[in-house]
C-alpha cells in the first residue's frame, strides 16, 4: 500500500469512528446531566410587561430547595423531549410525505431538470450562489422553521448540477440560517430585543444588512470552493435526478402539480404574515398540499396514504434525533440551572474594553443559545440583563442587539437543541455529525467576519 492509499485508509478509519448522531447527542445529554451537579440552581424574578414575561435585572438568586436529579431522570427526559419536540417531529413527517409524493409525480424533478438544462450545468457555481442568496432571502423575510419544507428542493438542484445532497442541504440550511440570524427585519429577535431596549423597531438596519449580504457571499464561496469537494456517501433514499438533463420536459400535469405546490406555499406565507401561523398551521398546509397534488395526479385515497407513509418513514431517524436533542432542554429545566448559566455568562462582558465587549457578548449569546434555543425566548431572558451591561461598558444598545443576533442566530446552525435545524437536516438526508463536519469551518469564517463588523460598528458609533 503506497503513502496515498495509507492516508485514504486512515481518513476512512477516522471517519468511521465518528459517533452516530443518536450517540453523539446522548453523550451531550449525559454531559448536561453532569452539569446539574456542578452548577447550582438559581432563577431571576420575572414580571409581565406588554403581554410578555420579562426578566427583572439584578434579581438573580440561588435556590436551595431543588432536588438533585437521579440517573433515571436521564431516560425519562427522552420521551419527555419527544413530547416537547412533537411540533417539529410532525412537520418533518408530513413534509417528508409531501416531498415523497412530489418525487413520485416527477413534477418537481422535471421542473428543476428543465430549468438547470436551460441555465447550463457548466454554470454550477452561479446556480449554487443564486440558490444560496434566494434561501438567504427566505431566511431574512420569512423566518427559520417556516422554510423547513424548501430543503428537498435544494437537494434536487444540487443533484441536477452534479453535486451531493450535502451541497444542497448546506445551500438551503446555511442560507436560511444566515439570513434568519442576521436579518435586519427579524421580528423574533430584533423586534423583541429592540422593544426591550426602547429602540425604534428595526432601526440600525444598515449594519445587519451589510453583515447578512457579506455572510451569504462567504457561504456561497465556501460551498462552491469546499463543500462541493467533500467526500459524502449518499444515503440510499437520497433524492437525486434520475436521468440526464436533456431528457427532461414538463407535461400539463406537471405544471398543474407545481401550481398547486407553489400556490400552497404562497397561502402558507400569507397565513404566516397575516394570521400568525406557526408550525401546526404550516404542517396542516403541507398535508393539504400533498392531498391536492395526489388528486391532481390521479392517486386514490389509499395511494396517497401509502405515499405519505413511505415518505414519513424515510425521515424517521432524523425526526427521532430532534426528540432526543429536546431532552437536553428537559434536563436543564428540571435542574433549574438555565438562569444560573445566564447570570454567570453575562458577568463575563463586564470589565473588558468596550471595543471587545460586543465580541464577548456574541460569544456569551452563542453559549446561552445551547440552553435557550428560542430566539425570542433568549431575547426576553438576556436583553433585560445585557442592555444595562451595555450602558455600563460604553457599548451602544443597538450594537448589543446586533451582537445578540450574531451569537444567537448563527449558533442555530450547529447546536443540537435547534429543532428547526435538525428537522431540515432530516429532510435533506444529512446526519448531524456529517453536517458538523461540513459547516464548522464556515462557522469559524463567518464569526470572524461578523466580529470584524461588530468592532467596526463600535468604532463608527453604531
Amino acid at each position: 500500500m503506497n503513502t496515498r492509499d495509507q492516508a485514504l485508509s486512515q481518513r476512512k478509519k477516522w471517519y468511521r469512528t465518528v459517533p452516530d448522531p443518536m450517540v453523539l447527542i446522548f453523550l451531550i445529554l449525559l454531559a448536561t446531566y453532569a452539569l446539574t451537579f456542578l452548577i447550582p440552581a438559581g432563577e431571576y424574578e420575572r414580571v409581565m410587561m406588554d403581554g410578555r414575561t420579562r426578566v427583572v435585572p439584578d434579581s438573580f438568586h440561588y435556590l436551595t430547595d431543588v432536588a438533585a436529579l437521579s440517573p433515571f431522570d436521564i431516560f425519562v427526559a427522552i420521551p419527555r423531549g419527544l413530547n416537547e419536540a412533537s411540533l417539529y417531529l410532525f412537520i418533518v413527517f408530513i413534509a417528508g410525505g409531501l416531498f415523497h409524493i412530489l418525487q413520485k409525480t416527477g413534477a418537481l424533478e422535471n421542473a428543476i431538470g428543465v430549468a438547470v438544462h436551460r441555465a447550463g450545468v457548466e454554470r454550477r457555481n452561479v446556480i449554487i450562489t443564486v440558490g444560496t442568496f434566494i434561501y438567504g432571502f427566505f431566511g431574512v423575510a420569512v423566518g427559520f422553521e417556516n422554510n423547513i419544507a424548501l430543503v428537498p428542493i435544494a437537494v434536487l438542484i444540487a443533484s441536477a448540477v452534479g453535486c451531493s445532497s450535502l451541497v444542497g442541504t448546506t445551500m438551503a440550511v446555511g442560507g436560511i440560517g444566515v439570513g434568519f440570524a442576521l436579518s435586519p427585519i427579524n421580528p423574533y429577535t430584533v423586534g423583541v430585543a429592540q422593544g426591550i431596549a426602547e429602540l425604534p423597531t428595526f432601526s440600525g438596519a444598515w449594519l445587519r444588512t451589510l453583515l447578512v449580504l457579506a455572510s451569504l457571499g462567504l457561504l456561497s464561496f465556501y460551498i462552491c470552493r469546499f463543500v462541493t469537494r467533500m467526500d459524502f456517501e449518499e444515503p440510499g433514499d437520497a433524492k437525486a435526478m434520475s436521468k440526464s438533463l436533456a431528457e427532461y420536459s414538463m407535461s400539463k400535469r406537471d405544471k398543474w402539480t407545481l401550481v398547486v405546490f407553489v400556490g400552497g406555499l404562497v397561502a402558507m406565507l400569507v397565513g404566516v404574515f397575516t394570521q400568525g401561523w406557526y408550525i401546526n398551521e404550516i404542517a396542516g398546509m403541507f398535508l393539504l398540499i400533498a392531498i391536492v397534488i395526489g388528486i391532481v395526479n390521479g392517486l386514490s385515497a389509499n395511494e396517497i396514504v401509502k405515499q405519505m407513509m413511505e415518505g414519513a418513514s424515510g425521515v424517521t431517524a432524523g425526526a427521532l434525533v430532534i426528540g432526543l436533542a429536546a431532552s437536553i432542554q428537559v434536563i436543564l429545566n428540571e435542574a433549574q440551572i438555565i438562569d444560573t448559566i445566564v447570570h454567570g455568562l453575562s458577568s463575563l462582558i463586564q470589565g473588558i474594553p468596550a471595543s471587545l465587549s460586543a465580541i464577548m457578548a456574541s460569544v456569551v449569546q452563542g453559549i446561552i443559545n445551547l440552553f435557550v434555543p428560542s430566539g425570542s425566548g433568549q431575547a426576553l431572558v438576556t436583553m433585560p440583563i445585557l442592555i444595562p451591561v451595555a450602558d455600563l461598558v460604553g457599548m451602544s444598545r443597538q450594537l448589543m442587539i446586533t451582537a445578540f443576533q450574531v451569537g444567537d442566530g448563527l449558533t442555530n446552525l450547529i447546536v443540537p437543541t435547534s429543532g428547526g435545524t435538525l428537522a431540515m437536516l432530516a429532510l435533506g438526508r444529512v446526519s448531524y455529525e456529517k453536517w458538523l463536519k461540513a459547516i464548522l469551518p464556515f462557522m469559524v469564517l463567518v464569526y470572524v467576519l461578523c466580529w470584524v463588523g461588530l468592532v467596526v460598528g463600535h468604532l463608527v458609533g453604531y
